[in-house]
């Protein structure tokens, strides 16, 4: 006995499906293999609450050194020169070589410096800003700038606590000086017998603040 027409119609069905089946099985396999999605692509898988990387703190390399600001001077380190002394700063005293002298004994008279300031300082020590004086009571017995020769400036400088001595001493003739009398061997002589006089100096326009005294014999 033959298949009926309906046993005909369903085999052929299942044959043409299978073959659509295969011809679109070899389509899919053709595109896959012509196309390839995955081809260079990185696997790396995604990332998950304990895979994700933490940041990174590291700085981006920076291959080129900055190059240094340009400074200016500080001016405590540079050599300034010193200031000119001021009288708050500077001591000034009379010096003798001795407190009494002989009826042949001529004084020998100096001034003492000292810097008493922090810092050096400068100040004129030539005999044009040196003034002695000699005085019995009220009365100006001799002046040292009254027969001055050939008057000289001298800018030395004082470091800071330094104490310096003039090197020549002026030499009181003990006569009365004037500027009329220089040269005169027959000026007045100043009375000895163990009278008192006091010396006082000034140099570079400071004054000592006290007078030395001598005798005279």
């Amino acid at each position: 006995m033959s298949p009926s027409r309906a046993v005909y119609r369903r085999r052929r069905l299942v044959f043409f499906g299978g073959i659509i089946l295969l011809v679109v099985a070899a389509a899919v396999g053709v595109w896959l293999f012509i196309a390839q999605p995955w081809a260079g692509a990185e696997t790396t898988p995604a990332p998950t609450s304990s895979s994700t990387p933490a940041p990174t703190t590291e700085a981006p390399t920076d291959t080129a050194s900055p190059e240094p600001e340009p400074t200016e001077p500080d001016p405590t380190e540079t050599d300034a020169a010193p200031a000119a002394c001021r009288a708050t700063d500077v001591t000034v005293e009379a010096v003798t070589d001795a407190d009494t002298y002989p009826a042949d004994g001529l004084p020998q008279l100096s001034i003492s410096l000292t810097n008493n300031g922090s810092a050096p300082c400068t100040l004129d020590v030539g005999s044009a800003t040196q003034t002695f004086t000699v005085t019995s009571g009220g009365d100006v017995w001799w002046r040292s700038t009254d027969c001055q020769e050939n008057p000289s400036s001298m800018v030395v400088t004082l470091a800071a606590g330094q104490n310096v001595t003039s090197a020549t001493p002026v030499v009181w003739d003990r006569t009365r000086s004037d500027v009329s009398t220089c040269g005169d061997e027959n000026r007045p002589h100043a009375p000895g017998g163990g009278a008192s006089y006091h010396v006082s100096v000034s140099i570079g326009g400071f004054e000592a603040a006290n007078t030395a005294q001598i005798l005279l014999y």
